[in-house]
């Protein structure tokens, strides 16, 4: 039997695996909304379409599989912009259908138009504009798995209305057919960088790994673990790697970088070789260039050629997958185990790291106000570090990345590269559709969660669970610290001292609605939150003027810290 674009569409998506589907409906997509109830999806109706791909972002962060979304044609698809362009620059897999005015009126201006292709090139890892009916189910099949290989990343595939209603036998495309010859990542490492880097590691008296979001995007977590437990090497990570290697292991200094941890910065700054894998050299992380780690011989470990030596000088360059590389250099190192003792090797190393944590720990100064520390310090109590935690972007992310210990990947969910306020609560709404038998938390600011709080209802109408736990200070917090640090306490345009109030407002959504404003309250209301079977949201009044420590200033050096 023939079936229309539409059909075959959602046929695709059903063999290509999908089983939640975030969206909003319109007129240049209505046909495929209109067989959505005939097919195996779960179909998550969102109050915006910035939501969605948020959605479908953290999704795909906590289940490891490609995120889906689709949306109408012209509003639709430009208010979507902002969610690609988020997974783009944090490597993540999405496919997001956009609807499209019928083929022979693009390029007419006709209503709801926009060149959605073009608009997205920049930000997305390719996109398609599906111009025949016969090239749709190849179309859809590639875009999956372009999306999931290689470097993952967001793929936008643009279907006109008068191809949603065509009709044609179906045939899914074979794997085969499948293969696009300008497209084969290599993910296999080069055996003699291997051996250069396992020389180099071993030679080392003061090595490091420096892990990013590739570790987890390619679940290498255990491998790196080995190595590092292995050879006894401190690991820091960036923001986005966060979750790679358990942060209770004596081994972990914490995140690096801008607001990272004072061991982490001066290890890297002081170590003499650095195995880097799955990480860009992101300017958050490395401060002024020509003083990042200024002794180490640098090994980098990327899928992405275009990432090695791009920020960074590079000893030995190993393009690869993450997790295959690092099982290459298992391989090697195991064959070596028995000619030294690797772990006695770097003990006074690991005893100036352990020097450095304990001179200038994570810490804050109570002063009898609730500080935002101390709130996300409980909830890792609470939940006994197996929460799946979500963050908008500002202060409270830093303290989110800084005062909770992930131990597992796929854990944090935020906003790396773009610093997209109004990701939390979307991003935790995907999670919570991942895992609905999981703890969700999202930690929030009362600026960023504003961005995106109409999505309150999406979580209310399909009955999840999310915590949205607001450390509410009245500021846009991290532009007012820097205000304060480097603009005179300017406070221009940060006070947000006109606000909702939000316990009333999660009430009025159909959710639940908490407070805390003394010290004594917030671990109290917080078990009340998370044993609540309902959308809550936790109204914390933090210290209005707390900062985030430590601090590198821009176009610092790593060493060049701002201490509590």
């Amino acid at each position: 039997m023939p079936k229309t674009g539409a059909q075959i569409l959602l046929e695709c998506l059903v063999r290509e695996g999908v089983d939640a589907l975030f969206g909003y409906p319109g007129g240049a997509i209505i046909d495929i909304y209109d067989q959505l109830p005939n097919y195996p999806l779960k179909h998550i109706l969102v109050r915006h379409e910035q939501g969605a791909v948020h959605m479908a972002d953290g999704y795909a962060r906590a289940s490891g599989k490609v995120g889906c979304a689709l949306v109408t044609s012209g509003p639709g698809a430009t208010n979507a912009v902002t969610g690609i362009a988020n997974a783009y620059l944090d490597s993540i897999p999405l496919v997001v259908i956009t609807g499209q005015v019928p083929t022979p009126l693009i390029g007419n201006d006709a209503f709801q138009e926009v060149d959605i292709v073009g608009i997205t090139r920049p930000c997305t890892k390719h996109n398609f504009l599906v111009k025949d009916l016969e090239s749709l189910p190849l179309i859809i099949r590639r875009a999956f798995h372009l999306a999931r290989t290689g470097r993952p990343g967001p793929v936008l595939v643009d279907v006109p209305k008068d191809i949603q209603q065509k009709k044609m036998a179906f045939k899914f495309p074979s794997d085969k057919a499948v293969a696009m010859r300008s497209y084969n990542p290599t993910v296999q490492p080069n055996k003699q960088q291997l051996k250069k880097a396992v020389e180099l590691l071993l030679g080392a008296k003061r090595p490091i790994i420096y892990a990013g979001g590739g570790i987890i995007s390619s679940n290498a977590a255990d491998p790196l673990a080995w190595l590092a437990r292995t050879l006894q090497i401190p690991v820091t990570a960036t923001l986005m790697g966060l979750g790679c290697f358990p942060g209770e292991d004596p081994l972990f200094l914490g995140m690096l970088g801008m607001h990272g941890t004072y061991a982490a910065n001066m290890a890297i700054t002081h170590s003499d070789v650095m195995l880097a894998v799955g990480a860009r050299f992101d300017d958050r992380v490395t401060g002024k260039l020509a003083t990042f780690a200024p002794h180490a011989k640098i090994v980098h470990v990327d899928i992405d050629p275009t990432s090695i030596r791009k920020n960074v000088r590079v000893d030995v360059p190993v393009v690869a997958d993450c997790r295959l590389a690092l099982e290459g250099l298992k391989e090697i190192v195991e064959a070596r185990l028995t000619e030294k003792d690797w772990a006695g090797a770097h003990s006074p190393w690991l005893g100036q790291c352990k020097e450095w944590a304990t001179l200038h720990p994570l810490t804050w100064k109570e002063n009898g106000g609730i500080k935002p520390q101390y709130v996300v310090d409980a909830i890792y109590r609470l939940s006994k570090g197996q929460a799946i935690i979500a963050t908008e972007v500002g202060q409270n992310q830093m303290w989110a990345a800084q005062f909770y210990k992930y131990n597992t990947p796929r854990t944090l969910l935020t906003s790396g590269g773009l610093g997209t306020m109004g990701f939390g609560l979307p991003a935790a709404i995907g999670a919570q559709i991942a895992f609905p038998d999981r703890l969700v938390v999202d930690v929030a600011g009362d600026g960023s969660i504003q961005m995106n709080i109409q999505e309150l209802i999406t979580a209310v109408c399909n009955k999840l669970p999310v915590k949205v736990v607001i450390l509410n200070n009245g500021y846009l917090g991290m532009v007012r610290q820097w205000q304060e640090l480097f603009y005179a306490k300017n406070y221009c345009g940060t006070c947000m001292d006109a606000q909702p109030d939000f316990v009333a407002l999660a009430r009025a959504y159909g959710a639940v609605g908490l407070r805390a404003t003394t010290k004594d309250e917030v671990e109290p209301v917080l078990e009340e939150a998370f044993r609540t079977p309902n959308t809550v949201i936790v109204d914390v009044r933090v210290e209005r003027e707390e900062n985030v420590y430590p601090m590198i200033p821009a176009g610092a050096s790593l060493t060049e810290m701002l201490l509590v």
